[in-house]
């Protein structure tokens, strides 16, 4: 029986030629075909964009390097896309190029139907593993989310939200998230 070999980064950019048009990442050591995107899942990226921007336009204590659908190498074997994520300028002062090399400060994923288990579960195991210190969880369709923050080397949850209201949640204390807002119903 053949050892099971586990695909590289280099494999997965040779899929991305192969085939333009896909949606690829590379989990646990596997070209893994993204799902499309509905609209519920786009209105609430583009929502936390929007919310988001401010931070953008500061430099240095306190800006933030944004981008969606970005991937990440964290390893050989693991290069996942994030829905979001966002690295600090005092961290990383230039504009990123290409896949990412540089661990993000925050990540937030946007929970698609039939791939639960890869946000709330490989996501959160390969995120926790390799640092990143924030971790959100959104689920456009129950209309709830959850943030965590690495302690000690484990996350705990540090807000929990569902349905409606508005919060400051770490590490963007200075922006109140309004659910009604990223929710669509303003």
């Amino acid at each position: 029986m053949e050892a099971l070999k586990l695909k590289t980064v280099d494999d997965l950019e040779a899929a991305w030629t192969v085939s333009e048009d896909e949606r690829l990442e590379l989990i646990n050591g596997e070209v893994v075909k993204r799902p499309m995107a509905k609209m519920e899942h786009g209105a609430v990226q583009g929502d936390m964009c929007g919310l988001l921007s401010p931070l953008r336009r500061k430099s240095g204590s306190g800006g933030w390097w944004f981008s969606t659908e970005v991937s990440v190498r964290y390893n050989e074997h693991q290069c996942p896309s994030h829905d979001i994520a966002g690295w600090r300028k005092e961290r990383v002062p230039e504009r990123p190029k290409g896949i990412m090399q540089v661990t993000p400060d925050w990540v937030c994923e946007i929970v698609s139907s039939g791939h639960e288990k890869k946000d709330t579960l490989r996501n959160f195991n390969v995120l926790m593993t390799y640092a990143v210190p924030y971790y959100w969880i959104i689920w456009p369709e129950d209309e709830a989310s959850m943030a965590y923050k690495l302690v000690e080397g484990k996350y705990a949850v540090i807000e929990s939200c569902e349905k409606s209201g508005k919060f400051r949640i770490e590490p963007f204390t200075e922006i109140e998230f309004d659910l009604d807002y990223v929710f669509g119903r303003l």
